[in-house]
């Protein structure tokens, strides 16, 4: 009989996403195959690494090779199941540190995390493969905010959000120019380098890709119809401000050409584990929005929805995800 691998899933983290990422910490931990696997939580927030057993005991991580103290002794981790979403979790961060230390993890490597989570980065290097995105300015400086150097390059509406950062935290549609500071200095709040964005008129859709073996598993299409202005924090956390329908009632060619683009970026990043890509398309194109490599997990989440159109079920998604991080292909 073969020794069942010790799996970590981390959650928590840094950001605005907190929270979420906790829910899907729990949401994996909940349905991931207890059979096969010895599994942890492990919350990460700044410096504070643990694990809390069923009494309540809090039980640290030592850094150092990223080990389990308890009172039995030290347990050591085959494996990582990232749910972090946003720093240090999404950002290559953690991704840098575990390969340093030599253990598998779930997501995507260290540089195409990094470069995925810079949202001015990554449309640079959309564009460069001739994928059509919205025309864009980064601002990094909060001190001395030059409207007129965004003035000068689009026209209004805007979108202003956070460059490195996720759940649309921050983030603002501004219409008219004497409402764009504001917005800035709100997403200054959440990082150091803001991504303002010229709005395109359109239909929101994302696409999941999951890799099985060497081949990719693409789920069906989902749209995203918002109640609110734009798919914001509020309405992407909230079902009854938003209305998700997978598969998405769209256009054949847009189907194939969504799930086409999709697999392609997925190839060219060299993406592991599921992510979630996002476009807007209008009569006119398909415009890539981002790339998400560690997209929500609770089970109302857009992956597990897609998961389910697609039909397979929370266990084998996460099983599939966590098996993938041992494979070679």
């Amino acid at each position: 009989m073969m020794t069942k691998k010790n799996i970590a899933i981390v959650f928590g983290g840094d950001s605005g996403e907190y929270e979420i990422s906790v829910q899907s910490g729990k949401v994996v931990h909940k349905f991931l195959d207890k059979e096969k696997y010895n599994i942890r939580l492990v919350e990460i927030k700044g410096n504070e690494w643990f694990s809390t057993d069923e009494a309540g005991n809090r039980l640290e991580i030592d850094k150092n090779d990223f080990s389990l103290v308890t009172p039995a002794g030290k347990i050591c981790f085959d494996g990582v199941f990232i749910a972090i979403h946003g720093t240090p979790g999404e950002d290559g961060k953690l991704q840098g540190y575990f390969d340093m230390l030599g253990i598998p993890y779930t997501s995507c490597d260290h540089s195409t995390s990094a470069l995925t989570f810079n949202k001015y980065f990554c449309k640079n290097f959309v564009t460069a493969l001739g994928i059509p995105n919205a025309k864009a300015v980064l601002l990094t400086n909060k001190y001395n905010i030059d409207i007129k150097q965004v003035t000068d390059k689009l026209d209004f509406p805007v979108f202003v959000k956070p460059n490195n950062g996720g759940s649309s935290v921050g983030m603002s549609k501004v219409k008219k120019e004497e409402e764009l500071e504001q917005a800035i200095r709100k997403a200054f709040k959440e990082d150091n380098q803001i991504l303002i964005e010229k709005f395109v008129k359109g239909r929101e859709i994302t696409c999941g890709i999951l890799q099985k073996e060497g081949e990719l598993i693409v789920f069906p299409i989902l749209e995203i119809v918002s109640k609110n202005e734009f798919f914001d924090y509020e309405s992407k956390y909230d079902s009854s401000l938003a209305e998700e329908i997978v598969p998405a009632q769209i256009p054949d060619e847009i189907t194939k050409q969504c799930k086409d683009t999709s697999a392609s970026l997925y190839k060219e990043l060299n993406c592991k584990g599921i992510v979630r890509f996002d476009y807007i398309f209008n009569e006119d194109t398909l415009n890539f929005l981002e790339v998400n490599t560690i997209p929500g997990m609770t089970e109302t989440s857009l992956i597990p929805k897609m998961a389910k159109a697609y039909g397979m079920p929370l266990n084998e998604l996460f099983l599939i995800i966590t098996k993938e991080m041992f494979s070679k292909k």
